[in-house]
Formats: structure tokens, sequence, C-alpha cells
């Protein structure tokens, strides 16, 4: 199996979500992708139903949604003007490919799945509200390709579940998302600490599927070890639409990756070993030097040395070692401290 969408060590993966930013529009679907690139993503992810494929036509209160930004709406109506069609999908995924791009996306039903291995879809994504839907997570674990789970919605028997019925299938590639259903989410909800969690607990990749307003909780994700970030992105907010609210534009986007970029490196790794900018950096702490001139023979003293910078003489855990012993050889004032090995062994 092809792995290379697993994250290289120390490096993110930068998801944009394409999702209703589209709004409809073939030709903003292709420059939203083009955008993505030229805003430092890696990939680019799709939604793969129809509103058919995700709930029925139906005006039965069940179906009007409440409490959210589609307050009122159908579930219906939100879908048929949220997805993506069909008919787009091996264009936009060949563009993404020719940008350089990861183009995967998340199905919502079985037919979408065949629909997607037609296509050769390298990475399948199970959204937070299907995380229960086990016959769908069975089907796309089939596949064989990698998955990467959102948990908007999951208790941890829910993920315990998912990830049984991903594993009993022989996929061993999983990738577990922090996410807060709500639209937008609020910071206070966003309960990064998951994400440490998530890698030692099910052993996964962990990472975040962001809706919070900005760029902060990506960032704030990376030092806490995720190595996907997925965040919603819209080519300008003003054209509005469904996702509009809690996307990012391409500034923003743009600064999301640069801040990315720099979390990784100022995270670097568990190693005690020095930089070379380390290295020289100990030139500043410090050793061992006279500070008055000592005539071979004439006894070390606290008068004639001392620990002062700069780092060049002898390290200072020998200062009360060499007191009172006398010097091999004469030095100036201003001399650096150095003594053979045999020196200090006469103790």
């Amino acid at each position: 199996m092809n792995n290379s969408w697993i994250p290289k060590k120390n490096k993110v993966l930068v998801v944009a979500e394409l999702s209703a930013n589209h709004n409809g529009s073939f030709e903003t679907a292709i420059e939203t992708i083009i955008a993505a690139k030229r805003c430092g993503a890696d990939a680019i992810k799709l939604q793969t139903y129809t509103a058919d494929s995700m709930t029925i036509n139906v005006d039965k209160k069940d179906f009007i949604i409440k409490g959210t930004i589609w307050k009122g709406q159908k579930l219906y109506d939100l879908y048929q003007q949220a997805h993506t069609p069909w008919e787009w999908h091996e264009e936009l995924f060949r563009i993404a490919r020719e940008e350089g791009l990861i183009c995967f996306s998340a199905p919502f039903d079985h037919s979408a799945v065949d629909f997607l291995e037609e296509l050769n879809n390298p990475i399948y994504k199970i959204a937070s509200f299907e995380i229960t839907d086990i016959p769908l997570i069975d089907y796309v674990a089939s596949t064989g390709k990698p998955i990467i789970l959102s948990t908007g919605i999951a208790t941890e028997e829910d993920i315990n579940l998912a990830l049984r019925t991903i594993r009993s299938q022989g996929v061993n590639d999983i990738a577990l998302l922090k996410c807060t259903s709500s639209y937008p989410a609020p910071q206070e909800e966003a309960n990064l600490i998951m994400i440490k969690d998530f890698k030692t607990h099910f052993g996964v990749i962990p990472g975040l599927s962001d809706h919070t307003l900005g760029i902060t909780a990506p960032v704030v994700a990376v030092s806490l070890g995720a190595k996907i970030i997925e965040k919603h992105f819209i080519l300008d907010k003003s054209v509005g639409g469904p996702d509009a609210s809690f996307s990012l534009d391409q500034k923003e986007f743009t600064e999301m990756v640069k801040a990315i970029r720099e979390a990784e490196k100022m995270i670097g790794e568990v190693s005690y070993k020095l930089t070379h900018k380390q290295r020289k950096g100990r030139d500043f702490s410090r050793s061992l030097y006279a500070v008055a001139n000592i005539q071979k023979g004439e006894p070390f003293n606290k008068q004639n040395v001392r620990s002062i910078r700069p780092g060049f003489g002898l390290h200072p855990k020998y200062f009360n070692i060499i007191m009172g012993m006398n010097a091999p050889k004469s030095f100036e004032k201003g001399d650096p401290i150095k003594v053979s090995d045999d020196f200090l062994e006469r103790t």
C-alpha cells in the first residue's frame, strides 16, 4: 500500500476543506483548489453525497434543523444546496493532482465509496456525524485505503467501535481528528488536550478538524502533537454560502499555514545534543581563568583563579579540586586555566 499520505516526521499535513464553498459553481471549485495550493495546503478534501443519500425530502419536524447557523432549514434543502456534484469529481481530482495536492473525499453511503474507488481516491474521511454508521465504516475499510476519522459527536465507545471495525478489515493506517461539531465551534469547547491522548490511547495518527474561528486552534493543536490539520477554505467570505462563516479565506489560510510551519520548527524533537549554535553559545559560559599572574609551582587559590566568562578554560566543576595544588606552569592574568588529566588526578 502507498503510505505517502502519512505525515512525515515533524511535518503536519494541512488539508483545505472545500465542502460547500464552491457555492454551486464548478469554476469556483477549480479556483478554490488552485488557491489552496497557493496558500500552502498539502491536500484538498471533498465531500461525496447527494441530498437523497443523506436524508429524505420531508417536512416533518425531525428534519428541520435546530440550534445551528442553518436553523429552520430542512436537512434535504441544505444538502441539496451544499453538495458537490458527482460529475465534477473527476476533473477536480485531476486538477488537484496537477497542482501537486492530495485530493480525497468523505463518502456518505456505499454508492459514494464505489464511485470514489473508480476515481482512485487515495484516502477516505469519515465525517463526525457518520462515526456511528458502522456499516459505512466497514465498507470504506474494505477498500484497504487509509482512513481519517473525525470525532465531533463521538463517545469513547463510538471511537473504539469504529477503530475495531476498521482494523478488522486489516487497515491500520488510521488518523483520528479532534473535532467540535459546532459551526462555528466555541474556543472553550475545543478541548485540544485530547489530541495528545488520541495517539497513546488509540494508537493512531492524531489531528484536528477545526471549526473554531481564526488560526489559534490549529497552532495549539500542532504543539500538542497533531499531524493533520483540516480547515474549511473559501476564496472570499463575502460571497456567502452554508460554510462561509467558519471558513478561512486566502489571507487567513496562508497565515495559518505559515504559523503551523513555524510551530513545527519550534517543536523540534527530544534531544540533548547541542546544535552548532548552542555549542558556539558555550563560548559565553563560565570557565576557570587566571585573574592574577601565577608562577609555576605557586598554589592555585581564590585570589588568582576564578570562574568567569568566557568558556575556554577548565570546567568550573574543577575549581575546588585544583585549589591548593601547585600550578604546573606559569599563567598570566587572563589566561585560561588548562591542565592535563594527570594533573587533575593528583588530588
